[in-house]
């Protein structure tokens, strides 16, 4: 669907003694070694754990690992931690993929446009986007006519919005999923390996 604007988003320890904390390797890209990554994809799978039942997760103790969860959340690796809401539960059963098209795209009418619809709660996420489009919008209502609403008096009357074109969402596969942590984790692998490797040539 298309608009255009008319003119003038207790402990699960492992059987076995725990680790003390060991010494980080330096992963020359990111910093992470494998507790790190370890502590990060048992966050995103449960971000409840009290730091005793994640320390015995990821195999260390509850000091070092509550000094990494602090290092990951200070250096910006963790950014918060929210509950997983589901939409239907709370009446928001429209879900809707919006293409917006600016009518200028320079620096000051663009920045004006983004302020605009980070202000909206409609908006759960916005993207530039390569192609057409300038921004590709997720939004949120709670039925068709709320959505009619949001679009013709809300979206099309920001700053700068050429024309809304919208795609809805007929049923979710998957949603909210956990990111990839993989690459991280055979750079760790590789990076163990590569330090094993120095050590031994320097024997």
């Amino acid at each position: 669907m298309a608009l255009k604007k008319p003119n003038p988003g207790k402990s699960l320890a492992r059987n076995g003694a725990r680790l003390a904390e060991p010494a980080a390797l330096d992963d020359a890209h990111l910093g992470l070694d494998r507790y790190d990554i370890a502590i990060l994809g048992e966050l995103q799978r449960d971000a409840r754990l009290s730091n005793l039942e994640l320390a015995g997760r990821i195999g260390l103790s509850a000091a070092p690992t509550w000094r990494r969860v602090r290092r990951l959340e200070e250096q910006g690796y963790i950014t918060g931690y929210r509950a997983e809401i589901d939409r239907r539960k709370i009446g928001l059963g429209v879900l809707a993929f919006m293409r917006v098209d600016a009518e200028r795209n320079t620096g000051r009418a663009t920045r004006a446009l983004e302020d605009a619809i980070r202000k909206l709660p409609e908006v759960i996420a916005c993207h530039y986007i390569s192609g057409t489009g300038t921004f590709e919008l997720q939004v949120m209502a709670t039925d068709l006519d709320a959505f009619s609403r949001f679009s013709l008096q809300t979206l099309l009357n920001l700053p700068h919005v050429k024309d809304v074109h919208t795609s809805f969402s007929l049923g979710e596969v998957k949603s909210g999923g956990a990111l990839p942590l993989g690459h991280l984790q055979a750079a760790s692998v590789r990076d163990r390996k590569e330090g094993k490797d120095h050590v031994a040539a320097a024997t």
